[in-house]
């Protein structure tokens, strides 16, 4: 049986809660879902209850969502090889297809049941529906990659209209029938500001920003997008960091109020950045 203590503990979280439930209610919040969270079956479970009692409190949740190790694993069941070139993807005409087919296909309505499962919402979307995600090639040397020219994010909002959450997976396409490949952390952004977001999450399988790489208590809480050139210069922001920090001042530039990176690794991380005093993770806001 529960204690008077335990039940005062979850007294105070809730009273904790209630000034950020009544700051975003009503608002959009972009989640982008990947890493860990997402291939650890009791994380992903964690993950699809909390964006449901977030839109159940009346947030206006958009789950964004890749999918690389899905991919290679179909490529590999296929019989085709996985290339790389600096770390991403190349993608051909066959390979965009498999994308497509395990994007927008499997895990996209896998998803979409799971939140469904949990007393949500949801509707699939891929960036072909409603011509919502317009691509040209990002890199020659990486075949179809996309690069995001265009976004028409009516489709999304009109599902949001309804009570619905998005789940969004990051196929796209040109005026010519080819599809694309591309980055959720790129298109989160984009999706972000054209929603006029109040945050966008990254969850990645690291706690944030770390002023030591090697030291996890030397998190930093909170980066202003004018100091990011200054963290690169001195190495506190490298190697594949560096992709995910320049999504998150696309999105400042774009006019997402705030950014944050997250460990998707923890049980309830969203909540905790979302809905406590403390946060978890990064967060990136404009000005000095």
């Amino acid at each position: 049986m529960e204690n008077l203590n335990d039940k005062q503990v979850r007294a105070q979280i809730l009273a904790e809660a209630l000034p950020y439930i009544k700051e975003y209610k009503n608002q959009i919040v972009v989640i982008k879902y990947g890493g860990n969270a997402m291939i650890n079956e009791g994380l992903k479970l964690s993950v699809m209850r909390d964006i449901v009692l977030l839109n159940l409190i009346g947030i206006k949740v958009v789950l964004v969502h890749g999918g690389g190790p899905e991919i290679s694993e179909m490529l590999r069941r296929v019989g085709k090889q996985s290339v790389f070139v600096d770390g991403l993807r190349y993608t051909d005409e066959e390979t965009a297809e498999i994308v497509r087919m395990v994007l927008a296909g499997k895990i996209n309505k896998s998803l979409v049941n799971l939140i469904e499962g949990n007393g949500g919402k949801a509707v699939g979307l891929c960036g072909i529906d409603g011509h919502m995600m317009k691509c040209t090639v990002a890199d020659e040397r990486l075949g179809y990659v996309g690069k995001i020219t265009d976004l028409d994010a009516k489709l999304i909002t009109d599902v949001l209209d309804g009570g619905y959450i998005p789940v969004v997976s990051t196929v796209g396409y040109d005026d010519e029938g080819h599809i694309y490949n591309v980055n959720a952390d790129t298109a989160s952004a984009v999706i972000a500001g054209a929603l006029g977001a109040r945050s966008l999450i990254l969850m990645t399988d690291t706690e944030g920003v770390l002023r030591d790489k090697d030291d996890p208590t030397s998190l930093i809480p909170k980066i202003y997008v004018s100091d990011i050139a200054s963290y690169i210069k001195q190495g506190i922001i490298s190697g594949g960091m560096i992709p995910k920090i320049e999504c998150c001042k696309e999105g400042i530039r774009r006019g997402v109020g705030k950014v944050f990176i997250i460990d998707g690794r923890v049980e309830h991380s969203i909540l905790v950045e979302i809905l406590s005093d403390s946060g978890i993770g990064t967060m990136f806001v404009n000005g000095d």
